[in-house]
């Protein structure tokens, strides 16, 4: 009874084990004046149905008062076995006993995990405050489990989140990792230098095909953020009522309030949004606002070397693209049918440095594939080099073994760090004599009209090694023949030894109808998805 002696309400189950049914009245009556819900249970036996039937439903009682000597097994040993298992290990338990019981009896249930002892017949107050003490330690170390389960879960998504390869990667996993701490959907946005937003979704989301996935909401978000953003610095959490917030974008059909944790940088941009649903009849959470907060910053951390990325593999991209000539733009080749190929590496993966180049020459017409070795900017830079003083040298002379001597001069004079792979070719379109010349590259392809297909024998170190070179490898190609040669992007693949993948294309290649395109494109359709490098082709026959 409260102090205007009114029943007192409180939302605690308590389960009474006791074998006398005046026991369980009395108990029972002391714990519903205090406002407890009672479930009144005869022996252990059915204690642990009754746990069980309530385990299923997501009922458990908040505390349990067991008698120690029950007529099936002792309290003690009730405890011992719902304290065993891990579902039931919370529930706090304290036993109680009318007759005298011996100090290592109590320590023995202390041991089996029992909470406290009371002696009854016991003052109610005595009995409400027991039942108190245990509610709070219980709440406590469910509080201290929650919070490092919430920490084991922003670790997992801290890892993941360092692990992305890409901004889109990187806010999916984000998402998703938010999620979990939340128990709700969650989007997470990051924002790239120029203004574009990368977003990733938590896998519920993706499911429905709610509008957290739809450019509408992205636009939304896009034109909130810097509105939020002004004039704010570090990390933010704010909630955007419903009316302001696209509408399903949680719940199909649902306006809901969303919470937003930002991450403002100095020079108020925005890294690093993530939202969740901020719904009506649940209240602040400070400590999963601090978790999101982490989360948020180290997303923020990761973001950055992801978009400063972008940047440069845009510039490298434009180098490449700007420096290789079109498919459609080759020179014109008299006596000689050329045909190109260039697929860029998929779009989370690293920068190449593969090139091809196509030349006329007083000797006749130069082919070259090479890649420089590396992944960066850097190396799509020296490609331009690389390119650029070849066109040069075979002004002067186009003999392949001359111009790779000289490109190994170069590399060993400007880039001293940096080697390359190239494959030359001079071919006299009258004659058909080929000429060629390889450091370090996969060797051209013949493909024979008769049928069949043999790489050239041809060899030589890579270019910025400073070694001696082989004379360059001399064949004839008759007018039927035609000759591929490849970067290795095309084939190689992590896992697999590179001379089984040469004799892969080999046999493919030599199955192929006649003509350049249809060589070129049936070998792309059956070798070049998804690849992690760039590809550069090039085929050719006499005219």
């Amino acid at each position: 009874m409260n102090g205007n002696g009114k029943q007192q309400t409180t939302d605690t189950t308590v389960l009474v084990v006791d074998d006398t049914a005046a026991g369980r009245y009395a108990m029972g009556a002391v714990l519903r004046r205090a406002g407890h819900q009672v479930v009144p249970v005869a022996s252990g036996k059915e204690a642990l149905v009754e746990l069980d039937v309530r385990l299923r439903s997501g009922t458990l009682p908040d505390v349990a008062l067991v008698d120690v000597g029950l007529p099936d097994m002792s309290g003690f040993e009730l405890c011992r076995l719902v304290k065993a298992r891990p579902p039931m290990a919370a529930l706090p338990v304290v036993h109680f006993s009318a007759a005298a019981v011996a100090t290592g009896d109590r320590c023995r249930g202390l041991d089996a995990g029992g909470d406290a002892y009371l002696t009854v017949p016991a003052d109610p107050r005595e009995i409400q405050a027991v039942v108190r003490a245990a509610l709070r330690g219980a709440r406590r170390g469910t509080g201290a489990e929650t919070l490092v389960h919430r920490l084991t879960q922003l670790s997992e998504a801290i890892v993941t989140v360092q692990a992305a390869r890409s901004p889109t990667e990187l806010a999916g996993a984000a998402a998703e990792g938010a999620a979990r701490l939340t128990g709700t959907p969650a989007v997470v946005f990051v924002a790239g230098p120029d203004g574009e937003l990368y977003r990733g979704t938590s896998r519920d989301l993706d499911i429905l095909g709610l509008p957290g996935a739809d450019a509408d909401a992205e636009e939304t978000v896009a034109r909130l953020l810097p509105r939020i953003a002004e004039g704010r610095g570090g990390v933010q959490s704010v909630v955007v009522p419903a009316p302001l917030w696209p509408v399903g974008f949680f719940r199909p059909g649902v306006r809901d309030d969303a919470r937003l944790v930002l991450t403002l940088t100095q020079g108020r941009r925005t890294p690093v949004c993530i939202a969740t649903p901020a719904r009506s009849g649940h209240g602040a959470d400070p400590e999963r606002d601090g978790l999101l907060a982490r989360l948020a910053q180290a997303t923020a951390l990761a973001a950055e070397p992801l978009l400063r990325y972008q940047v440069e593999r845009h510039v490298a991209l434009t180098l490449q693209h700007s420096f290789l000539p079109r498919p459609d733009r080759l020179p014109e080749l008299p006596g000689v049918d050329l045909v190109v190929r260039y697929v860029p590496a998929s779009h989370d993966t690293e920068i190449g440095g593969d090139f091809y180049a196509v030349l006329r020459t007083g000797a006749g017409v130069l082919t070259a594939v090479g890649d420089v070795v590396g992944h960066s900017l850097d190396a799509a830079t020296v490609m331009v080099e690389i390119r650029h003083a070849l066109r040069a040298y075979c002004v002067e002379d186009g003999d392949p073994a001359v111009l790779a001597g000289r490109l190994d001069r170069m590399l060993q004079r400007y880039h001293p760090d940096v080697t390359a792979t190239v494959c030359l070719a001079l071919v006299d379109p009258d004659s058909g004599r080929l000429r060629i010349a390889n450091a370090g590259h996969i060797p051209p392809l013949l493909l024979r009209g008769e049928g069949g297909a043999e790489y050239v024998d041809v060899a030589g170190p890579l270019l910025g090694l400073g070694l001696d070179r082989p004379a360059p490898t001399e064949v004839v190609l008759r007018p039927t023949d035609r000759l591929l040669m490849i970067t290795d992007g095309l084939i190689e693949t992590r896992g697999i030894d590179l001379g089984t993948s040469m004799r892969h294309l080999r046999t493919v290649a030599a199955g192929t109808p006649p003509g350049l395109d249809v060589l070129c494109d049936l070998l792309l359709d059956c070798f070049g998805h998804d690849r992690e490098d760039d590809i550069a082709m090039l085929a050719l026959r006499l005219g």
